[in-house]
């Protein structure tokens, strides 16, 4: 008889310390549970954020400026808000240093979306718009 050598490696004893045993099938089992509690709770808890800051009530977003001067701009915006409640939205200039060269409180009418054009005086010539954000006209 010709005996077949084994596919298993030979580790001298004590070397390596102690083999584990594999993973017994119950252990599995409360491993995968308490992953599923884990899953299942970061997704419950990211919903609720989401619902909470997820997706602002009043929304603006700069479509374009025109007419730059040293004096002034020319911004058209777009905000997504409740179609029957009016905003006010602020709107801002910054030179290309970044000062801030002009700033107003723009009021956005009734309706969803409404588009605003609105003239801004500065005090140089401004470099980029912004609309930092809109609120409930109080």
């Amino acid at each position: 008889m010709h005996a077949t050598p084994s596919t298993e490696p030979v580790f001298p004893p004590g070397r390596y310390g102690r083999r584990r045993e594999p993973t017994p099938p119950r252990r599995r089992w409360v491993i995968a549970i308490v992953a599923a509690v884990v899953v299942a709770a970061a997704l419950s808890i990211s919903i609720k954020l989401f619902q909470q800051y997820g997706q602002p009530e009043y929304a603006p977003q700069v479509r374009r400026y025109f007419d730059v001067t040293d004096s002034g701009v020319s911004v058209e915006f777009v905000v997504r808000k409740p179609a029957d409640k009016v905003g006010t939205c602020v709107v801002r200039a910054r030179s290309k240093d970044g000062a801030q060269v002009g700033l107003a409180n723009v009021d956005a009418p009734l309706g969803d979306p409404v588009v605003v054009t609105y003239r801004l005086s500065t005090t140089a010539r401004p470099f980029a718009i912004d609309v930092p954000r809109c609120d409930p006209k109080s």
